[in-house]
């Protein structure tokens, strides 16, 4: 009986917050929820970032989405990343059922279904808002670690942005950057020497191929305009509520390239927008990651890198970002240890490198009296986790064995004629979805090489004429028939200008008869 007041009290103690603040469950001990020991998620340390991992089918996205919610209320917009397709019944209202039920029972809280106000955007063709980016607003740098370039790679890049800045040719699309690539390795080759030094053709073919391999993946439908506003991201709905932007991205899961090259620009333009607002109430905008194993599966150390750099100071800007994957060590050590709150559904011990696995997740969490938490990790029920957290001391809380309650919004998919409704009825949808072609480097360039090779052909066409005619009137005047015709007129015309003279031959003779 000590242990559990002792525990009870040590609960109380490290989940009682300062400031606005969400029950989000109960703590358990020896397999009883205890009600009396609520565990608190305190709104002010949500810009710490977090994590939230467990195997297939214990309760991680439905706990991403409880938690959606719960900021939703408090005013807080949110961005979640649907990889799996299965959050967009965020934007219908939940039902009763009896598992519902008898959580909430326990929990000792009343369960209330809620329809939140969500705008579903898409990277592809899906029906949805529009999310685009130019080339421009990537950045030679950005660009370079997305394509995994060396720095002498990334160097002819820089020269790009560079030579399309000081002559006016937007990046828009890839084509854009693809023609300019093109154009430096050929035509605009001694045009660019003069003005930038010397570019190795190995170079420009080593990023044209990674810019191609981009593109295999459908990066093209991503490139363009009209540019995504983050701004869009942080509005409040009429009932005071945080809009939920749900990014539909099903149909990336065999792409990771893509997703984690926008994922990175949409980091990156996050925090170059957002003003430094240091220590808030609250945040301005959280972003939760489904399958997060995806941004990390093909990048390179340099993209590692910039998003560990990001992920550390994009928390003063006001916004929290948290991962959602199914294994702790999916997301790199260095990401992970910038991570606050740590929500753990459980693991499955199937194999030996599942315990280890294990073991070493175990290992990355505080020390405790009241579990043995390698063993409790395989034990834990399907909406149920292991928590920690960051007080707003930035101190870690005690680890507790959770009872998670469920979303109150829906916990299925939206029909199609839901989703033709909610996109029918967005202001965003308008204003992105329009096509815009505007002129851009592709156009310009390629204007100019038309309008350079039509005047060589027009050169090449006036000089073969040229020679056509004369060589038309040296074969008439080498002619033998000709030159003897030209010989008798001329000829005829020299005795007729003689005679009429009185210096003809003829005439001369017969004069000297008359003598």
């Amino acid at each position: 009986m000590a242990k559990k007041e002792d525990f009870i009290q040590a609960i109380k103690d490290g989940y009682t917050f300062k400031g606005e603040n969400v029950k989000i469950g109960a703590a358990v001990l020896d397999g009883e929820v205890i009600a009396d020991a609520g565990i608190f998620l305190p709104l002010k340390t949500m810009n710490r970032h977090g994590l939230i991992a467990g195997a297939t089918g214990t309760g991680k996205t439905k706990t991403l989405q409880m938690i959606s919610e719960f900021l939703s209320d408090a005013s807080v917009p949110v961005l979640l990343m649907d990889i799996k397709g299965d959050l967009s019944g965020i934007a219908a209202a939940g039902s009763v059922n009896d598992k519902v039920t008898y959580r909430y029972q326990k929990l000792d809280m009343e369960y209330k279904p809620e329809q939140f106000t969500a705008e579903l955007m898409t990277l592809s063709d899906q029906k949805g808002v529009r999310l685009k980016a130019t080339v421009s607003e990537f950045g030679p740098v950005l660009l370079t670690k997305i394509l995994g370039l060396n720095d002498t790679q990334g160097g002819v890049v820089a020269m790009i942005f560079k030579y399309c800045d000081d002559t006016k040719l937007p990046l828009l699309e890839l084509k854009d950057f693809i023609k300019v690539l093109q154009y430096i390795g050929n035509e605009g080759k001694q045009e660019i020497e003069k003005s930038y030094g010397k570019i190795s053709t190995t170079s420009t073919g080593t990023i044209l191929r990674k810019v191609i391999e981009l593109q295999q993946q459908g990066a093209d439908i991503f490139f363009g305009e009209k540019s995504f506003e983050v701004d869009d991201l942080m509005r409040i709905d009429d009932k005071g509520r945080g809009m939920i932007s749900l990014l539909r991205v099903a149909d990336l899961q065999d792409r990771p390239k893509l997703f984690s090259t926008f994922m990175l620009q949409m980091l990156a333009e996050l925090y170059a927008t957002c003003p430094e607002e240091g220590d808030l109430d609250k945040p301005k905008l959280v972003l939760f990651i489904d399958e997060a194993h995806l941004v990390f599966q093909e990048a390179s150390e340099a993209l590692v890198q910039q998003i560990e750099t990001i992920v550390k100071l994009i928390r003063s800007k006001g916004i929290g970002i948290f991962f959602c994957t199914q294994n702790p060590m999916d997301v790199p050590a260095s990401v992970l240890a910038q991570l606050g709150l740590k929500i753990q559904h459980a693991l499955r011990a199937f194999t030996a490198a599942d315990r280890k696995v294990i073991k070493q997740t175990a290992e990355n969490y505080p020390e405790t009296t009241f579990y043995k938490t390698d063993d409790l990790i395989t034990q834990l029920g399907i909406g149920e986790a292991l928590v920690t957290m960051l007080n707003e001391r930035g101190i870690p809380t005690p680890l507790v064995h959770v009872m998670l309650c469920s979303p109150r919004s829906r916990m299925d998919i939206l029909t199609d004629a839901e989703i033709d409704s909610i996109v029918s009825h967005s202001k965003l949808a308008a204003k992105y979805n329009e096509v815009i072609d505007s002129p851009s480097a592709y156009e310009i360039l390629t204007a100019k090489l038309q309008e350079a090779a039509e005047k060589t052909q027009q050169a090449a066409d006036e000089k073969k004429s040229g020679k056509e005619e004369e060589s038309t009137f040296e074969k008439v005047a080498n002619n033998s028939i000709v030159k003897s015709m030209v010989r008798t007129a001329g000829n005829t015309i020299v005795r007729s200008l003689l005679g009429a003279l009185g210096m003809g031959g003829r005439s001369s003779r017969k004069t000297t008869n008359w003598f």
